[in-house]
């Protein structure tokens, strides 16, 4: 399993959804991940005990192992505490379309399992285009795909811990110097953070994903 080493360019990031009072008040959090950089959002919440760290990053390699096992691409970064599995764009939209395909569908499928239990894992959604195009284009291309997502999965299940971000043209992994390298750069990025639920969970020495936790 491969880690994640480069950080995600921020200077032309923008937020894409608000919360409602009412999201905020079952989060119960001090800080609105709505409100958080993607730096912050894969920063946080910081795992500082040593015994809860290490159930934590048990947890998470599995969890990887068993997305690489169904063929997604899947990297762990923040020394092994947060997921990422990356789903080339053409396999979730048709060429310059923002509607989400039955395929991209049935990739998300899976995903569903993470936001059943609300506050176990915080999922960042990051969309990247290449540099086809002007900036404004890629950008609001990229805008309005991650939007679609985020909106499949609000019909599909909660989104309290669910964060869109689109970062257009500003990221690449590759040059867009071919056909194949724009391929490669037009993508999704999901990141699947550690939250307060499996926190607690480690906590107490056992993380399972299927117990919903009940908010007081």
């Amino acid at each position: 399993m491969k880690r994640r080493v480069s950080h995600i360019i921020l200077m032309t990031a923008f937020l894409l959804c608000l919360v409602s009072p009412q999201g905020v008040n079952a989060r119960d959090k001090e800080e609105d991940i709505y409100e958080l950089s993607l730096d912050e959002n894969l920063a946080t919440p910081e795992i500082r005990n040593s015994k809860q760290r290490d159930k934590i990053q048990d947890f998470q390699y599995d969890m990887a192992v068993a997305f690489k096992r169904s063929n997604y691409e899947v990297e762990i970064m923040r020394d092994d505490e947060v997921i990422v599995i990356t789903i080339p764009a053409s396999q979730l939209f048709e060429p310059n379309d923002t509607v989400l395909s039955k395929l991209g569908e049935a990739q998300l499928k899976p995903f569903l399992r993470m936001i059943k239990n609300p506050g176990f894992y915080k999922m960042l959604l990051v969309m990247h285009s290449d540099n086809t195009g002007s900036s404004e284009y890629t950008l609001n291309l990229s805008r309005q795909r991650v939007n679609a997502i985020f909106d499949w999965f609000d019909e599909n299940g909660s989104v309290d811990y669910v964060v869109p971000y689109a970062l257009g043209e500003t990221d690449p992994i590759v040059d867009n110097n071919s056909v194949e390298n724009r391929k490669r750069n037009r993508r999704l990025e999901i990141f699947l953070v550690p939250e307060k639920t499996m926190l607690q969970q480690a906590k107490k020495g056992v993380i399972n994903i299927s117990h919903i936790a009940k908010e007081k």
